[in-house]
């Protein structure tokens, strides 16, 4: 969607984030609706705005609470909102915090909102257990059994084996595979290098921790005082390494194809626990309440791809469409933030922005170009920072349009993969 030629433009007022915790560290004791109150209760004291102006918010999380699926209406109960926000939960894989953006933003454009929150959590700490399909039955037929002996005599055709959790498979359904995997089939098919994914992986080090050390990252935090005794507080992401190098990385060994693979932990992001919200205004409300917004959302584009050629290769359509839309070309653009799921994934959406083959498939004329490294994730991205599946996206924003203004840049490209073959790109424009 083309958001720049409507008559109201959205505009981003602030955004912040929780400390992004390796899964079973830190945050393990809070849950997804936890860490996203957290994000949302600083966003709302940080900006100053009136709970009362809230009209609307929505939330992304991949990996939902059984219990309470609606996240974001979780969220919006807090007690400094009224009961009378409309809520909505939203799931894009790893682009659900970028589709509860644009979400927030059409409604604005079409004049349903004038004021948003958007965002997303995920606590892949406490990802549901289930259990087996014969202990389940075994449970269904005891809690119908009328009497002791119908009771027991359902629970004794529980079987040992029935006993074992069935955790979620974090491959695809349809392929089999697994994002692991997958990355390591684009390894392969693009000829992208041990040496270059670790290279990669390193860099993503160096400026995340450059960036919490003079405390550009840790300006979008709001600490996080960890449960159960509250006597700690988290106030960066703990997943940076300020000690790795090169050879460490290279020691590492793969993990998908222990044989001949590339892909290590040491090149891919961590499962990591975390929550992420920015505040949206309508151009004319932002002016009406006195605020100077951040940047003005310019494009955005979500394209698809076959999950079972190259499940992380979608960015390649989704960017050059978000820069047509803009008006804009590569040349334009003077930072890029890139979703890094892996290492290989990034290299390969890089080879496949300049490659005329990819080009033709999405109906372009010329390749989008090659990305200057220099202008891409300047402080490091979810291979170093992490990668809470529900919130990546509102951390990606959040970080690119504060840089667009440390940096007295223009505009700024942001790209996002995610599982089922799906892709997302945005244009900011700094205000």
């Amino acid at each position: 969607m083309d958001i720049s030629g409507n008559r109201r433009r959205v505009a981003i007022i602030a955004g912040v984030r929780t400390p992004f915790a390796k899964a079973g560290t830190d945050l393990r004791h809070l849950s997804a609706i936890d860490l996203g109150k957290m994000a949302v209760g600083e966003l709302v004291h940080r900006s100053g705005v009136d709970p009362a102006t809230i009209e609307l918010l929505v939330f992304g999380t991949v990996v939902p609470n059984v219990l309470a699926p609606n996240i974001a209406r979780e969220v919006s109960l807090m007690p400094l909102f009224p009961k009378t926000i409309q809520s909505w939960s939203v799931s894009r894989a790893c682009a659900s915090a970028n589709q509860a953006i644009t979400d927030a933003a059409d409604q604005i454009v079409l004049g349903q909102a004038d004021v948003a929150i958007a965002g997303g959590a995920e606590s892949l700490s406490n990802v549901p257990i289930l259990h087996s399909r014969g202990f389940a039955d075994a449970l269904v037929a005891a809690s119908k059994a009328k009497s002791l002996g119908q009771r027991l005599g359902a629970l004794a055709k529980i079987r040992p084996r029935d006993l074992i959790p069935v955790t979620p498979a974090i491959a695809e359904p349809t392929t089999g595979e697994t994002m692991g995997e997958s990355a390591e089939k684009m390894a392969k098919l693009n000829h992208i290098a041990r040496r270059d994914q670790d290279e990669f992986a390193l860099a993503s080090h160096v400026r995340a921790a450059a960036g919490t050390k003079d405390g550009r990252l840790t300006a979008e935090i709001v600490p996080a005082y960890i449960p159960p005794r509250y006597e700690k507080t988290l106030t960066s992401d703990n997943g940076v390494r300020n000690d790795t190098n090169i050879d460490l990385l290279s020691k590492l060994k793969p993990v998908f194809d222990r044989k001949y693979g590339s892909v290590t932990a040491g090149n891919s992001s961590p499962l990591t626990d975390g929550g992420a919200a920015v505040l949206l205004m309508s151009e004319e409300r932002a002016k009406a309440l006195g605020y100077k917004p951040v940047a003005y959302i310019r494009s955005y584009a979500y394209a698809a791809i076959d999950p079972g050629e190259q499940l992380l290769q979608a960015p390649v359509f989704a960017a050059p469409t978000a820069l047509k839309r803009a008006g804009l070309t590569l040349k334009d653009i003077d930072l890029v933030e890139m979703h890094e799921a892996f290492a290989a994934q990034v290299l390969s959406n890089l080879q496949g922005f300049e490659s005329q083959y990819w080009a033709d498939r999405g109906g372009f004329a010329h390749p989008m170009g090659a990305v200057d490294r220099s202008r891409l994730n300047v402080m490091g991205g979810s291979i170093a920072i992490g990668h809470p599946f529900g919130a990546t996206g509102a951390r990606i924003t959040t970080t690119l349009m504060n840089e667009l203004v440390r940096r007295d840049g223009q505009f700024g490209l942001m790209t996002v993969c995610a599982a089922g073959g799906l892709g997302f790109s945005m244009v900011l424009e700094r205000a």
